[in-house]
């Protein structure tokens, strides 16, 4: 009976201990929600940190256009420009004559011809304001001249005479109002003058008449020009510009004994194009 008695009372114990433990699981603090580390679980790993930004130091390359770049052009630039440069002689009009023996005889149905050129082209430019500029332009071109029309039979040759041959140095001051000061593209028109000297000039050897020695006189008139600027990146542009001259042309051929020769004027006004690239200091 004794054995009974301790044997229902262990079990009432144990009962109560397993009711124990199930209530202290019930009452268990549900685990917390995943942090939100978690959302950083899943994100890109960088496989490398970029480095902090190098300071300015303040150098710019020579083909580089950055923060200190000045934007166009204006007072107080200063440009050196490399051109291609085509000289295109327009022979409006001509007068020749016959001299010989103190008479003169004009050559009314005769007229000169002069080749076109093209040669590279050096350009200094100013700017005085940011609409006003001054150029110099400098080069020197050789030509060919010939005589054409039906009079120049009379001197013994064919409808073309071969003349000879002269370089031409041009130097022209230019003036310049520019539309769009500080900016990219800039577009002027310009008033000048042109000072021509002849020099190198030599006559046709094989010349009728024994008319070999070609001479011409300082003339010069003056040019209007247009044209645009145009920044390509730093202190680099490009160029294109189309100038009208207005040279008339005093010239004479004769022969040896300087008892012969023939004199013309003859209206050049050349039209010169070219297209190049600057930079600016």
């Amino acid at each position: 009976m004794v054995k009974l008695r301790s044997l229902l009372t262990a079990m009432v114990a144990g009962v109560a201990a397993l009711s124990g433990t199930a209530k202290a699981q019930t009452t268990q603090v549900a685990p917390a929600p995943a942090t939100s580390n978690a959302a950083y679980v899943n994100a890109p790993v960088l496989s490398h940190i970029p480095s902090a930004p190098r300071p300015y130091s303040g150098h710019c390359g020579i083909f580089e256009t950055c923060a200190s770049t000045k934007i166009g052009l204006g007072k107080g630039d200063f440009m050196i420009r490399l051109s291609g440069v085509g000289v295109l002689p327009q022979d409006r009009d001509s007068n020749v004559s016959l001299h010989a023996g103190g008479a003169t005889i004009p050559l009314r149905n005769t007229h000169l011809s002069t080749t076109n050129q093209a040669m590279p082209e050096l350009t200094l430019e100013y700017f005085l304001t940011d609409n006003v500029s001054v150029d110099l332009i400098a080069t020197s071109t050789r030509h060919e001249v010939a005589a054409l029309g039906s009079d120049v039979p009379s001197l013994g040759g064919p409808r073309k005479l071969d003349v000879g041959s002269a370089w031409v140095l041009p130097p022209t001051l230019t003036f310049a109002w520019h539309f769009r000061p500080h900016k990219r593209f800039n577009p002027y028109v310009g008033v000048g003058a042109t000072a021509m000297w002849f020099h190198n000039m030599k006559g046709n050897a094989g010349s009728p008449l024994g008319l070999t020695k070609l001479n011409a006189g300082f003339t010069g008139g003056p040019s209007v020009n247009a044209g645009f600027d145009y920044q390509l990146v730093g202190n680099w542009f490009f160029n294109a510009d189309v100038k009208q001259m207005f040279v008339r042309m005093h010239a004479w051929v004769q022969n040896p004994a300087e008892t012969l020769r023939v004199r013309a004027h003859e209206s050049l006004d050349p039209t010169v194009v070219s297209a190049g690239i600057a930079y600016r200091f």
